[in-house]
């Protein structure tokens, strides 16, 4: 089956806010939902993170150049604001309280905002500036390094 890079961080989109949907809706009371929910929220993130940052980014911005280099810049620093900030405090907030609720719901927000942009500006911008062959080879790259970083969370 032909892995296109932009259909497999699509993939990834849908299923990060699906789990993230399912936090959503978990209450107080759903204390291991919410703990596992987030575990597997992380994980994905963490994987489809590095998978843009090491392959499609440096791809996308080498073939727009400084045209694309501002959306570059910003989902980077959208992930860092995410990986470093959001998500952490989250993880640290009691999972009973209210305020584990209405950090869950800013994750979600800033995560969908963030693959929104991604599939309406970036991606875009990446099928024009790119061939079909190069999108593919680059899809084959991040289904490799996919499941080796998959692997490697399993064995943590």
């Amino acid at each position: 089956m032909t892995t296109n890079a932009i259909e497999l961080l699509k993939e990834d989109h849908r299923k990060v806010k699906k789990l993230l949907q399912e936090l959503a809706e978990t209450t107080t009371r759903a204390e291991k939902t919410r703990q596992q929910l987030l575990h597997k929220i992380e994980q994905e993130l963490q994987v489809h993170t590095r998978l843009e940052e090491e392959i499609f980014y440096p791809a996308f911005k080498k073939a727009g150049g400084a045209e694309f280099a501002q959306a570059y810049f910003e989902a980077l620093e959208e992930h860092r604001t995410v990986e470093e900030l959001v998500l952490p405090d989250l993880k640290n907030t009691d999972p009973t309280s209210e305020k584990f609720s209405g950090r869950a719901k800013v994750l979600k927000e800033l995560v969908e905002h963030h693959a929104e942009e991604e599939e309406s500006e970036m991606f875009k911008q990446a099928k024009k500036a790119m061939s079909s062959e190069v999108l593919q080879q680059l899809g084959e790259q991040m289904k490799r390094r996919k499941e080796e970083l998959m692997r490697g969370q399993a064995a943590a």
